[in-house]
């Protein structure tokens, strides 16, 4: 259904960026020098220093707060899984060809928001943070708890950085500035981690307004795609390659879009069942 009216170029994109793509799935193997933003090998990169030592603290916080209060097995390889996949979408190479290619862009953005996010909470790491820190913990998640008691109002602030950093302005500021880069990646990384948390950890009271969150952003995110997919004219600047815009859209249009109809379905599932036990 989605291929329908798509232009001949569209295909001939996909097929010229296909390699592009593919390679990020093999990012595991490239040598720590060969990152983009590599910490180690870019010291004097402050904007890069401070994203590893926020993951790096947010991620051995975690580990010792396993140790106080045990996770489950698949809660920890969950976490884990999701650090590993966070470590190469924020400094391997497809963080370099982001700087150029709208389609890798698309896809460091889509991992962090439909991959990396859900993934930390379905892994569920608050107990740990808790139990490392009891204080420190509340102060922290207290205020983004509060907001994921409601769907909706997760969605549209997820919605809203979505289309603010898509913006030509800002996207190319991003690019240009490491520091905003960083503060970008913090929003959707943020944001992304409250929707989810409204969504898949929704109560039975608010499943339908978790549905509709969900439906709500399938449909923004699948017409800013479509609007970058059919658009005649770069966005982001003359310089900028149309066909990796053209992938980019269709990127967020389509594969964008399985993440939030699964966790739909799931919901659906889960709601069914709940009233089938009442």
């Amino acid at each position: 259904m989605f291929t329908i009216g798509f232009t001949s170029n569209i295909s001939e994109t996909m097929h010229l960026n296909y390699r592009a793509i593919q390679a990020g799935g093999f990012i595991g193997f490239f040598p720590l020098q060969a990152l983009a933003h590599n910490p180690l090998t870019r010291p004097d990169d402050g904007a890069t220093i401070l994203a590893a030592l926020i993951l790096l603290v947010f991620w051995l916080a975690y580990l010792i707060g396993s140790l106080r209060l045990k996770p489950t097995k698949s809660q920890w390889i969950l976490f884990n899984f999701a650090g590993v996949i966070s470590i190469f979408t924020v400094f391997g190479p497809l963080d370099h060809w982001a700087e150029t290619n709208e389609a890798a862009h698309m896809t460091q953005h889509m991992l962090m928001m439909t991959v990396i996010a859900p993934l930390w909470v379905i892994a569920r790491p608050l107990p740990q943070w808790h139990a490392l820190h009891a204080d420190i913990a509340s102060k922290l998640f207290t205020p983004l708890l509060l907001t994921a008691r409601h769907p909706l109002l997760a969605a549209s602030i997820h919605g809203a950085v979505i289309w603010l950093w898509h913006a030509p302005n800002l996207y190319i500021l991003a690019l240009e500035n490491l520091w905003w880069h960083l503060f970008e990646h913090v929003c959707f990384l943020l944001t992304a981690g409250v929707f989810w948390w409204a969504v898949l950890r929704s109560q039975q009271r608010n499943t339908g307004h978790a549905l509709l969150a969900l439906l709500a952003t399938l449909m923004h995110t699948g017409f800013l795609g479509a609007l970058m997919t059919f658009s005649d004219q770069s966005w982001y600047g003359p310089q900028r390659d149309l066909q990796n815009q053209h992938l980019a859209g269709v990127l967020m249009w389509v594969l964008g879009g399985i993440p939030y109809m699964a966790a739909a379905w799931y919901l659906g599932w889960r709601w069914f069942k709940r009233i089938g036990a009442a």
